[in-house]
């Protein structure tokens, strides 16, 4: 989809009342990896056609879920190995998952 047909549907009144609802529903956690949640993720992805004729897809709780950041990330393919994009597009080093579990072991 366009950015602004996603920009005009996420910030529509019905999305947001749907990912309101569905974040309070799963408690507020992400549900791959248990941190705080942070986006209302669609599991298949939507396009403009399904807002038009598949709305159970686009609000269907059963097509949604809950994730952090880093958990979105990684569900878009868009970190690896450590990096990931910053919100000017910009590459850069986060810690992986399994990196902070090690500098807790070493404490």
């Amino acid at each position: 989809m366009s950015i602004g047909l996603l920009k005009t549907f996420y910030g529509s009144h019905r999305w947001t009342k749907c990912r309101n609802a569905y974040f309070v529903a799963v408690y507020g956690l992400c549900e791959k990896c248990g941190a705080p949640g942070e986006i209302v993720h669609h599991k298949e992805p939507i396009c403009l056609n399904d807002l038009k004729h598949n709305i159970d897809k686009v609000f269907g709780w059963d097509n949604l879920e809950l994730v952090c950041r880093q958990c979105h990330e990684l569900a878009h393919s868009k970190r690896i190995d450590g990096l990931t994009f910053d919100d000017n597009g910009d590459i850069v080093f986060v810690e992986t998952a399994a990196q902070m579990d090690m500098k807790r072991d070493d404490e």
